[in-house]
């Protein structure tokens, strides 16, 4: 049950007589999870139009991964929900109260930055515990708080140290816990894996999962990285030039894209594209003219169109000798357990298809590639989806 302010505040001061009462302006209900409702936001830069009139909602206790190019917005987007930027117009609520105008300490948010903001000179007991003390909880609470951030981080041999004795890997846990020990109604996230090296990232993106699980809360992280959005998310939120392409869940925009956009930035390699001709037979079926002059039979589509884009990712080409498109081998790529080939079919852009590890294939080969025709998509010139090719 949430209990008024004032009755809790004079109950604390009759217990606790001349020491300062703090009180968090947001609910004080923590069985209440809270959601994140974005309103016909904008934000300018002098002329510049960084985010244009952005609709989001966040699900109460979801992790919700923002994912874009660089410029495309995002950054902007989290400090404002943060309170660090202001917002040109609109509305951000969390948990259904406004906090356009609130200080940021008010928020009821925390943020883990790219760059950790850790003390050097504290100790990382001291760095979790720092917004406890400037916010003057009781000792015995945050007693309590750190040694469950702890437990939770993995950090109950490191309390004593102070951050230039601890690698990258160790002070990010310790950032997160100067996050978990403030009970906020959602964490943000700022990139906070783009300063580890490879292997690190693999670990640390599990360690956000299990993390996720444990507490249950309203998740926003921040990523350049489609990979990293792609394990982690639960919804994905794809931006792009202060817009947003789409929200969905991970396997949803990778099989379903609205966009030409979205269906190249998921997926690595990225989905080939190829300018094709239409046909719209009698039975309704489209015929699609490949380039090298071969087609191919799709399914019924809404838009007739005479020029489109087909999209095929490298998982779905296969190399056939009875294939749909003729090319030549410019460079194959050996990671261990596959390899991707990389065709010449006469555009600029060669096609990269994924073969198995064993492949004999090698720069100057000529090959012929075999399409998945469930499997491909199509666009219209302007980037648009008329067709998805999934196999959901």
């Amino acid at each position: 049950m949430t209990l008024d302010r004032c009755t809790i505040a004079t109950t604390l001061k009759s217990h606790y007589p001349g020491r300062r009462i703090y009180l968090p302006t947001q609910t004080l209900d923590r069985n209440i999870m809270s959601g994140v409702t974005i309103q016909n936001v904008a934000k300018s830069f002098g002329s510049v139009e960084v985010i244009k009139d952005l609709n989001l909602s966040v699900p109460s206790g979801s992790f919700c991964v923002f994912v874009g190019p660089s410029g495309c917005g995002k950054y902007t987007l989290l400090r404002m929900i943060a309170g660090l930027d202001k917002t040109s117009e609109g509305s951000i609520q969390i948990n259904g109260k406004e906090i356009v105008g609130v200080e940021p300490a008010r928020r009821g948010v925390a943020m883990v930055f790219k760059s950790y903001a850790l003390y050097p000179h504290m100790t990382v007991h001291e760095n979790i515990c720092f917004g406890l003390r400037m916010r003057r909880t009781f000792a015995e609470d945050t007693k309590t708080k750190l040694q469950d951030a702890a437990r939770m981080l993995k950090l109950d041999e490191l309390l004593d140290r102070t951050p230039p004795q601890l690698s990258g890997g160790q002070r990010q846990p310790v950032a997160i816990g100067g996050a978990i020990v403030r009970e906020p109604d959602a964490f943000l996230f700022d990139e906070p894996l783009s300063n580890l090296d490879a292997a690190l990232r693999v670990e640390m993106r599990t360690e956000y999962i299990r993390l996720y699980s444990e507490l249950k809360a309203t998740m926003i992280y921040l990523t350049h990285d489609q990979v990293e959005a792609m394990t982690m998310a639960e919804v994905i939120v794809v931006m792009n030039a202060g817009k947003i392409e789409q929200v969905g869940s991970p396997l949803e925009l990778y099989h379903n894209p609205q966009t030409l956009f979205v269906a190249q930035f998921l997926g690595s390699p990225q989905m080939n594209t190829f300018p094709v001709k239409l046909e719209t037979p009698v039975n309704g079926f489209a015929k699609c003219l490949l380039p090298g002059g071969q087609s191919i039979i799709l399914g019924t589509i809404e838009e007739a169109v005479p020029e489109a884009i087909l999209g095929v990712r490298p998982e779905h080409l296969g190399v056939d000798n009875d294939g749909d498109i003729k090319g030549i081998v410019r460079l194959a790529e050996r990671l261990g357990p596959e390899t991707y080939v990389h065709i010449d079919i006469g555009q600029e852009v060669p096609v990269i298809v994924r073969a198995g590890a064993l492949t004999t294939l090698a720069g100057g080969h000529t090959c012929c590639l075999k399409l998945n025709v469930e499997a491909c998509h199509l666009f219209s010139t302007s980037g648009v989806t008329i067709r998805s090719g999934s196999l959901m």
